[in-house]
């Protein structure tokens, strides 16, 4: 039975969790109606541009959420509640690692390649978010950078172990670690 949709916002997380699950490739538009329980002709009305459509509505949403929940609080606001904050919506987002990242998963393959600009764009923001923040509350800026780039590469690497050997501690003793390495940095 199709679901009954009435926005393109009600049928974004359904899409974006089949492209979590199975990749770009693997995400074929049988699939993604078969997942969903979403017609064909409702993903075509609302992304008439296809499956290509669809993943970059998809990771444009990802941005946006990550720039008013993490990249914009790191940027303005003070910055260890930015920082503090920033553990806990990371936490949440990726479910204490039991969800993917979506730019991180596209930027594994292929799908690289279609979606450069946004994936870049989303990785180079939050270092130089994090950087920001961290120089804000008197890190030197070379070790500003430089804790900020292992940062995002330690979530990253908790998220593919997590996923990779289905174990979800691997990424909560990573954003652990992470936030006692920061800390060391507190007044």
């Amino acid at each position: 039975m199709t679901r009954t949709v009435f926005e393109k916002s009600d049928i974004i997380p359904l899409v974006a969790e089949v492209f979590r699950e199975l990749g770009y490739e693997g995400a074929s538009l049988s699939k993604i109606t078969a997942r969903t329980n979403l017609s064909k002709g409702s993903l075509y009305h609302f992304f008439p541009g296809g499956k290509e459509e669809m993943a970059a509505v998809i990771l444009d949403n990802v941005d946006q959420w990550f720039i008013s929940n993490i990249f914009e609080p790191l940027e303005k606001s003070e910055p260890w509640s930015a920082i503090d904050h920033m553990w806990q919506e990371v936490d949440t987002y990726f479910q204490s690692g039991q969800r993917i990242c979506l730019m991180g998963a596209f930027a594994l393959d292929e799908t690289r390649d279609r979606f450069t600009t946004a994936i870049q764009q989303y990785f180079v923001r939050w270092i130089e978010a994090l950087s920001a923040a961290l120089v804000r509350a008197d890190v030197p800026k070379e070790k500003a950078d430089q804790i900020s780039e292992e940062t995002i590469v330690g979530i990253q690497g908790g998220l593919l172990l997590s996923r990779a050997l289905n174990d979800n501690s691997f990424f909560e003793r990573t954003l652990t670690n992470l936030i006692q390495r920061i800390s060391v940095y507190r007044n």
